[in-house]
């Protein structure tokens, strides 16, 4: 490939994660994320370039594409940033569904929609991995707010991916808890991280390196006839009952 691919909130677990299996494998990588320092290091691990921008910034979007493109193609585009946010129904505020919406559906569509330029100009074609949830497709008590924000994209994976082929693919990764930075709340409490993989046929929770795999499968030409697809990692929680 002669394009970058970019990766956001690649110091995150996952984002991370997915940037060390792709430089593995030989791709060129354009990683941005908020913390200058974790950045800086990154980049320099993986020896690529970067973008150090909160993605809350004006025109944020469009800067990340022109530095990582510098006028050229890219050949992908990893949108690895979320929100945990649990709370009864009762307790969720306007501001709350309005954080999750924006953080994980809103920005995501205006980070494809910024870097749709340079993926086309891709040769043999790019691709767009978003990150959904478990909770987009199952109801699970105190994912009000969470689960209509990552089943929004879902929706937008399928609707670009049917707008954008058959240059730019476009797919979906639905994980169910995995031991990240963002999840710490949940994960770090011995006995609830017991307690929810036990929920799971296969009884762990996720790592980052599980959804590193894919991500990375779905990047290569491996997955060269893939598109529009909404793929669970998630230890079969989502189609299957443990059990007793």
């Amino acid at each position: 490939m002669s394009g970058k691919i970019v990766i956001l909130g690649a110091t995150g677990g996952v984002g991370a994660a997915t940037a060390r299996r792709l430089h593995a494998q030989g791709f060129a990588l354009h990683l941005v994320a908020r913390k200058a320092d974790a950045l800086a290091a990154l980049s320099a691990e993986l020896q690529a370039s970067s973008t150090c921008a909160d993605l809350s910034e004006e025109g944020v979007f469009a800067r990340v594409a022109e530095e990582a493109a510098q006028g050229g193609a890219l050949a992908g585009l990893i949108y690895a940033v979320g929100t945990i946010n649990l709370k009864p129904a009762a307790r969720l505020t306007r501001a709350d569904f309005e954080q999750d919406f924006r953080v994980n559906a809103l920005w995501a569509a205006e980070a494809v929609q910024a870097a749709m330029p340079a993926l086309a100009k891709q040769e043999g074609g790019s691709s767009v991995v978003l990150f959904s949830s478990v909770a987009a497709g199952q109801g699970f008590p105190n994912h009000a707010s969470i689960g209509m924000a990552k089943a929004a994209v879902e929706g937008l994976a399928r609707a670009l991916a049917a707008e954008l082929a058959p240059k730019i693919r476009v797919n979906c990764i639905a994980p169910s808890l995995t031991r990240t930075p963002l999840a710490a709340k949940l994960t770090s409490n011995a006995q609830m991280a017991d307690a929810i993989a036990a929920m799971h046929p296969l009884p762990r929770l996720g790592e980052p390196e599980d959804l590193a795999g894919l991500a990375a499968f779905l990047m290569s030409n491996n997955a060269a006839w893939m598109t529009g697809q909404v793929i669970a990692v998630d230890g079969g929680r989502s189609t299957i009952r443990t059990k007793g």
